[in-house]
C-alpha cells in the first residue's frame, strides 16, 4: 500500500484526545519540558489583535479560514507566497483526517504566522516577543508560530507547514510527548506535494514519504540519512527515541525523527500498534507507551529501523520491504529457492555457517517495471534474467540483479547493522560472513516493486 494510501486509512481510525500543551521549534527552535508544558494548558492566542497590528505597522497581511500570514516580503509574481493560506487551510483538514478529528468541528480555529525577512521591522511592531528563544528557521507558541523567509518557495511551503502541524498539534490536541515525536510528527505531515486543483489552483497532497526527489526541493531528509549511513554516524532508534530536549538543531535530528515516525507508522509490524498508541494520551510518557505496545520487540524494531534507513529512498513501500526476520534452518543440502522480484530482502529459510562456502545458481525471467522514453514520448517495459540488465543501474549494480547477503549486526568499519552483499548474478560462489541466514532480492528501486512481477528461480548448497 502506497504511503498516501496508508495515510488515510490510519486518518479514518484516529480520534482526538486531549493532554497538555507545549512550544516548539525549528532548527533550532526549543520545546518546553513535560511538566512545563502540562503546567501551562494556555488558552488560544487572539488572532485579530495580532492582524491589527501587523497592518498598522505596515506588514503585508494575507488570510485564510485557519491562517492568518503577516509577512514582510515584496509581492514577487510566482514565489506562492499568496497561496500559503489556502494550502494551510487544505493541510489542516488532512491533519484532522489524520487524528480522526471532524475538520468541520474545528472551522472557527485560526493562529497567527510571520513570515518575516527582516526580524527587527517584527520586533518593532510588536510581533516578535524578545521572551522567545533563539531560532534559525521557525518557533511556533500555541497558534502563533514565525519563519524565516527562504529562498525556495517548496522548502518555505514546507517550513511553514512543519510549524502548522507544531499550532495545530498544540492546541487541538494538546500535545506533550518526547521530542523526537514531536517534531517528527510535524516533518511528517508537513511533508508534501503540489498537484492541480479543479480550477488549476495548486493543491495539497500529503506525502510522508516523499515519491520524487523534485516534490520535496530542498527538504534533503532522505539525502541526510544516506550520507549518515555512508559516514557511520546514523542513530539507532533507540538514540532517536531518547533524544534529549533541545537536540534538534540540525537536518539531521530531524530526518531521524522523521525517518522513526513514518517506520512505526507504515511498517505491517507496527502501524496498528502505534495507531492505538497515538489514539491514546499524547503525553510525556510516550515513550513507555510504546514499549508497552502489544508484540513490542526492541531488538526487532531496532533491526527494521535500520534495515530501512540502510535502504531508504524516495518511495520507500514499506509493505513490500518489510523483512521476515524468522530463523532458519541449517543449509546441509541443495535447496531450491524462489525470489520475488516484487520484494526486498527475501528470508531464504536457510542458515549460514560463518567460514563456510556455499554454491549458487539462478534461472528465470521477470517483470521489472517500466520507464519513461522521453525521447519516443513512450513507455518501456522492463524484463530481465539474474543478471539484471545494464541498461538501468541501481546503487552501482544493474537492476534486476539477484543479490544474496546477510544481515550483520556488527561491520568491520563499526557502521550501523546492515545487509552485506555476498554474491551477485546467475551463479557463483560465496563464503558466509557470520552465523546466521541467507537473505536474496533483486536490485533496484523500493518504488518500482508494485510495477515488478514473477520471481527467479534460485539453487544454493554448501560447498564440500
Amino acid at each position: 500500500m502506497s504511503p498516501r494510501a496508508r495515510l488515510g486509512e490510519l486518518g479514518a481510525m484516529r480520534n482526538t484526545l486531549l493532554v497538555a500543551t507545549t512550544v516548539l521549534g525549528l532548527l533550532p527552535g526549543g520545546v518546553a519540558s513535560a511538566a512545563d508544558a502540562i503546567a501551562r494548558r494556555e488558552a488560544l492566542v487572539a488572532v485579530e489583535p495580532l492582524e491589527a497590528r501587523a497592518r498598522r505597522a505596515g506588514l503585508r497581511v494575507i488570510e485564510g479560514r485557519h491562517l492568518v500570514l503577516a509577512t514582510d516580503r515584496p509581492v514577487r509574481s510566482g514565489d506562492g507566497v499568496d497561496e500559503l493560506p489556502r494550502l494551510f487551510d487544505q493541510a489542516l483538514r488532512e491533519w484532522c483526517r489524520f487524528y480522526g478529528m471532524n475538520p468541520d468541528e474545528h472551522a472557527d480555529w485560526k493562529c497567527f504566522g510571520c513570515l518575516m525577512v527582516d526580524r527587527e521591522k517584527f520586533r518593532a511592531a510588536g510581533l516578535l516577543p524578545g521572551t522567545l528563544p533563539q531560532f534559525e528557521n521557525g518557533f511556533c507558541d500555541r497558534n502563533q508560530f514565525w519563519l524565516v523567509d527562504q529562498s525556495n518557495p517548496a522548502y518555505r511551503r514546507h517550513l511553514l507547514l512543519h510549524e502548522g502541524v507544531h499550532a495545530f498539534t498544540l492546541t487541538l490536541r494538546q500535545l506533550a510527548t518526547p521530542v523526537w515525536y514531536n517534531e517528527g510528527i510535524a516533518e511528517f505531515l508537513a511533508t508534501h506535494r503540489l498537484e492541480p486543483g479543479g480550477r488549476g489552483e495548486p493543491h495539497f497532497v500529503s506525502t510522508p514519504i516523499p515519491e520524487r526527489p523534485e516534490d520535496v526541493e530542498q527538504l534533503g531528509r532522505i539525502e541526510k540519512i544516506r550520507e549518515l549511513r555512508a559516514a557511520g554516524t546514523m542513530p539507532s532508534l533507540a538514540d532517536v527515541l531518547a533524544a534529549p530536549v533541545g537536540n534538534h538543531k540540525s537536518v539531521a535530528e530531524y530526518a531521524s525523527s522523521w525517518a522513526a515516525v513514518a517506520m512505526l507508522s507504515f511498517h505491517p509490524a507496527y502501524a496498528k500498534g502505534f495507531l492505538e498508541l497515538e489514539r491514546g494520551p499524547l503525553g510525556p510518557d510516550f515513550n513507555q507507551r510504546l514499549a508497552a505496545m502489544p508484540g513490542w520487540n526492541a531488538a526487532r524494531a531496532a533491526r527494521d529501523f535500520d534495515a530501512f534507513t540502510a535502504d531508504i529512498d524516495y518511495g520507500y513501500d514499506f509493505s513490500r520491504m518489510a523483512i521476515d526476520w524468522s530463523p532458519g534452518k541449517p543449509c546441509d543440502g541443495p535447496r531450491a529457492l524462489a525470489v520475488d522480484a516484487a520484494r526486498g530482502w527475501q528470508n531464504s529459510g536457510m542458515a549460514l555457517v560463518a567460514g563456510k562456502r556455499y554454491a549458487f545458481e539462478a534461472a528465470g525471467r521477470v517483470g521489472l517495471g517500466v520507464v519513461d522514453d522521453t525521447v519516443n514520448k513512450k513507455f518501456i517495459t522492463l524484463e530481465g534474467e539474474p543478471e539484471g540488465i545494464t541498461f538501468e543501474w541501481y546503487r552501482g549494480r544493474p537492476t534486476g540483479k539477484l543479490l544474496l547477503g546477510q544481515w550483520i549486526e556488527k561491520p568491520t568499519d563499526d557502521g550501523r547493522p546492515r545487509f552485506e552483499v555476498l554474491a551477485e548474478g546467475a551463479r557463483g560462489e560465496f563464503v558466509a560472513i557470520a552465523d546466521g541466514l541467507l537473505f536474496m532480492r533483486l536490485n533496484g528501486p523500493p518504488t518500482r516493486l508494485k510495477q515488478r512481477d514473477g520471481t527467479i528461480s534460485a539453487t544454493v548448497r554448501p560447498v564440500p
